[in-house]
């Protein structure tokens, strides 16, 4: 059965954060300066990072934080980014039908690849990963939920709102049982992502049975050491 690694990031700050303001679906507000550097910042730290697949929301923040961070890659500078309605949505079930659509993806049942290395091994998606998130430090990325050789299928990343991660979260808890790094607290798949906040699943699917889905990092924010008080 197919693994791929899914992370997912929140978009940079607007204005309407830095002013607590809730932005919702109706506002499509632009990154302010410190967005700018906090999307840089996230892309430096994953420039070493192979993703096959890229998708963002359509709206202006989102569009503007995965170009930034596509911008600082080694290997996927030129991706072509999917964008898609649902992930603006903050609806449980929008946020369901996403996921069980890159699942099918995976597996080959809905659309073609887009692939910054078309043939790129499983074990070149690895050790990318694990070079940013290495065992023991962020959890465990070296062996799947049910234990054995990890290779990855793919490595999809993702670049959404704080209301749809939150919602996508909560299903990975409450209905897949996401499986948590040991220093994690469950609760955390429920706090707010902060603005480009990280989190990386590695995600095992197929056709007879639920996802089984592992979470590697939780909202990491090592990537915005000194941002924001510079900017």
């Amino acid at each position: 059965m197919p693994r791929f690694a899914l992370t997912v990031i929140r978009h940079g700050e607007t204005r309407l954060n830095k002013e607590k303001i809730i932005q919702g679906q109706g506002v499509d507000a632009p990154l302010s300066e410190t967005g700018f550097w906090q999307a840089a910042a996230a892309g430096q730290f994953l420039s070493n990072v192979q993703f096959t697949h890229a998708f963002s929301s359509d709206l202006t923040r989102t569009k503007q934080t995965i170009h930034s961070i596509l911008e600082k890659s080694r290997f996927c500078k030129d991706m072509p980014v999917k964008y898609d309605s649902r992930l603006r949505e903050r609806v449980k079930m929008r946020g369901k039908d996403f996921f069980d659509f890159i699942c099918q993806l995976i597996l080959g049942k809905a659309g073609q690849r887009e692939s910054c290395l078309p043939a790129a091994p499983g074990s070149c998606l690895e050790s990318s990963l694990a070079e940013v998130f290495p065992v023991g430090k962020h959890g465990s990325l070296g062996t799947n939920p049910k234990g054995g050789a990890l290779g990855l299928a793919a490595s999809i990343l993702v670049v959404s709102h704080g209301a749809y991660m939150r919602s996508l979260f909560s299903y990975f808890q409450s209905d897949l049982r996401c499986s948590l790094p040991g220093v994690r607290d469950k609760f955390e798949l429920s706090s707010i992502t902060p603005n480009t906040g990280i989190s990386v699943f590695i995600i095992e699917c197929g056709e007879a049975h639920a996802p089984s889905i592992q979470c590697v990092c939780m909202n990491l924010q090592e990537h915005l050491n000194g941002v924001t008080e510079k900017h």
